[in-house]
């Protein structure tokens, strides 16, 4: 006899946004705070500052650098694969989600500062790249939670305006982080002791200041969010329990409304190719077009302005053409910009008499990318609120969550692949650019998958059952 209890119907979204609408402005700006906050691992941590540190010569090599990355990060993707779904499902178990977001959140800040002891030296390498691959996996699960707690602060007929503000709040915070480690560790504008580059202490302090970033703001909502009670029907499930229910879930979501299932799967993927522009944006930027450091974080930050641009653009089109096409046009433009970007590369061109190097490639192509990346993922999430039913949309968010931890492997996996095939037959420092050929291979991927897919005002309402 099977004696695991089966979890509550989960409340509907709008039961869950409780307290006056001045208490809900507050939740709101405390949930948001922490996307602010994040942004110091996000974009300073794993995108422009700290894995082009990684990468680069003092760590045995930009290519064998790069290659060591990508595998750690395609093992931590495998690692999320594996435990992200039941993860998910536990957010919402026990009352414990606010726990949960605090832990992970600060097992993140803690790995993140642990990078301070990643010296310039190719020994270091195998424990810089450790702490990043396990920094994402915590990240992902505390990410998990926090976007759990949507539900908690908005109501339906907020929810998806809330969500956008967060994702701003994100790209802000980013932009403010950057300018903040520009000025006062990569290009100091004073002479002080974290200015001082012997041992890359200035880029180790670095670590050092994102993990108190990330902390600092993530503490917000967790005072301001209330925590979820505990139902008495609740009982924790084992680990192949939760896979059980998963897949029944699952199934119950396809017999109502299969294009919903087929929407997460293409969305798993393209996102999946999304999130690998801006992991590896900074590394490409730096050992394939030469870029130093303070031009990477430059290009950063005029890319994070170009992608909060493309987001309001696409949510704009959004509501006159419907997701699917946004995202449909936001993925072939992707396509067009990543390949001119390999195609071209480092090389000196002339177009209509006019000089064309390889930074001006990497900047108009590469900010062509970060212009498309907005409208993708702004209309990826609307898409499937269109789709969820009145007091089902955090269950459905959730497996929208689960799906795209899933596949987090692929991307790492095929840029790290195209390298290691590259290297034997290009010249060296040549091979890491064909790793863009892997994430343009995953976003292909998600382009086609997603074609066949109706719009959501042809798909039915996907019905999640009762658990």
């Amino acid at each position: 006899m099977d004696t695991t209890a089966v979890p509550d119907t989960p409340h509907p979204a709008s039961e869950l946004a409780a307290g006056t609408t001045a208490s809900t402005k507050g939740r709101i700006l405390a949930w948001a705070s922490w996307d602010w906050g994040s942004a110091a691992f996000n974009a300073v941590m794993t995108t422009f500052v700290f894995t082009v540190y990684l990468t680069s010569n003092a760590f045995g090599g930009e290519d064998a650098a790069s290659a060591a990355l990508g595998a750690a990060l395609a093992i931590a993707g495998a690692a999320i694969a594996l435990l992200a779904p039941v993860t998910g499902q536990r957010s919402d178990a026990g009352g414990r989600r606010k726990l949960w977001l605090g832990v992970n959140t600060a097992l993140v800040a803690l790995l993140t500062g642990l990078c301070f002891f990643v010296f310039p030296r190719p020994e270091f390498l195998l424990l810089g790249v450790t702490l990043i691959a396990l920094g994402n996996v915590f990240f992902e699960f505390a990410g998990v939670n926090y976007n759990a707690m949507l539900a908690q602060i908005s109501t339906p007929a907020n929810i998806g305006k809330v969500s956008g503000f967060g994702w701003g709040m994100g790209y802000l915070g980013g932009i403010v982080a950057l300018l903040a480690v520009l000025q006062l560790f990569v290009q100091p504008s004073f002479d002080w002791f974290g200015a001082q580059t012997t041992d890359g202490l200035n880029i180790r302090l670095v670590a050092v200041f994102s993990a108190l970033w990330f902390f600092i703001f993530a503490l917000p909502v967790l005072f301001a969010v209330p925590e979820l009670p505990v139902r008495q029907a609740q009982a924790r499930l084992g680990f192949l329990a939760s896979y059980r229910l998963l897949f029944r879930r699952i199934g119950a979501i396809y017999k109502t409304s299969p294009h919903t299932i087929y929407f997460l799967l293409a969305s798993a993927i393209f996102r999946d190719g999304l999130a690998a522009v801006f992991t590896f944006g900074g590394v490409i930027a730096a050992g394939t077009f030469g870029f130093e450091l303070r031009e990477v974080i430059f290009f950063a930050i005029f890319g994070n302005i170009v992608a909060a641009v493309g987001a309001i653009i696409g949510g704009l089109l959004d509501d006159r053409i419907g997701p699917k096409a946004v995202i449909v046009i936001a993925l072939i433009g992707l396509l067009v910009a990543g390949t001119a970007i390999l195609a071209l590369g480092n090389g000196s061109y002339s177009f209509f008499g006019a000089a064309w190097s390889g930074g001006s490639t990497f900047w108009t192509f590469g900010l062509l990318l970060c212009l498309f990346v907005g409208p993708a993922q702004a209309s990826s999430r609307a898409y499937l609120a269109r789709l969820a039913p009145d007091g089902e949309s955090g269950e459905l968010f959730g497996l929208y969550a689960t799906t795209g931890r899933a596949v987090s492997f692929l991307a790492p996996t095929l840029f790290t692949l195209c390298i290691t095939i590259a290297t034997p037959l290009v010249a060296a420092g040549e091979a890491q650019r064909w790793g863009i050929l892997g994430i343009m291979v995953v976003l292909l991927a998600g382009l086609l998958v997603i074609l066949p897919v109706k719009a959501p005002a042809d798909t039915a309402i996907a019905v999640v059952p009762e658990r």
